[in-house]
């Protein structure tokens, strides 16, 4: 089969939800509440990736800027980003991504405060 990706994807998006538990119930990093964006560059050509923060009760952060080969995929911990600073836990954000070349998003979050995991998935919305 010879798929083109030419039209797959769009170049911003976002996450309206956002939210790291302080803390967890079982062993890190498997079992550590965290929140991911998974992101899928389908084309040719490598897509650099900005992700700027907003939240409640102060200024948005970022850019933080992650590269996504051509046709890979990323799986991006929001517990690992520290650049311009760490992702603050217990507090509530929403996610502006931007990238220079199509892509597709998916968010993740994994809630493991109780012993019975909570894991949620859905697509970013394109914009």
């Amino acid at each position: 089969m010879n798929m083109t990706t030419e039209c797959i994807g769009h170049h911003r998006w976002a996450i309206a939800e956002g939210y790291i538990p302080g803390w967890s119930n079982g062993p890190a990093p498997a079992l550590e509440s965290h929140e991911t964006c998974c992101i899928l560059n389908p084309g040719d050509l490598p897509a650099v990736v900005e992700l700027l923060l907003f939240f409640e009760d102060r200024e948005p952060v970022g850019p933080y800027l992650v590269q996504v080969p051509a046709r890979r995929t990323r799986h991006l911990r929001f517990n690992d980003l520290d650049d311009p600073m760490e992702v603050p836990r217990e507090t509530p954000f929403a996610t502006l991504i931007q990238s220079t070349q199509p892509i597709i998003v998916q968010h993740t979050r994994l809630d493991s405060r109780q012993a019975e995991n909570a894991l949620m998935t859905t697509i970013a919305h394109p914009l």
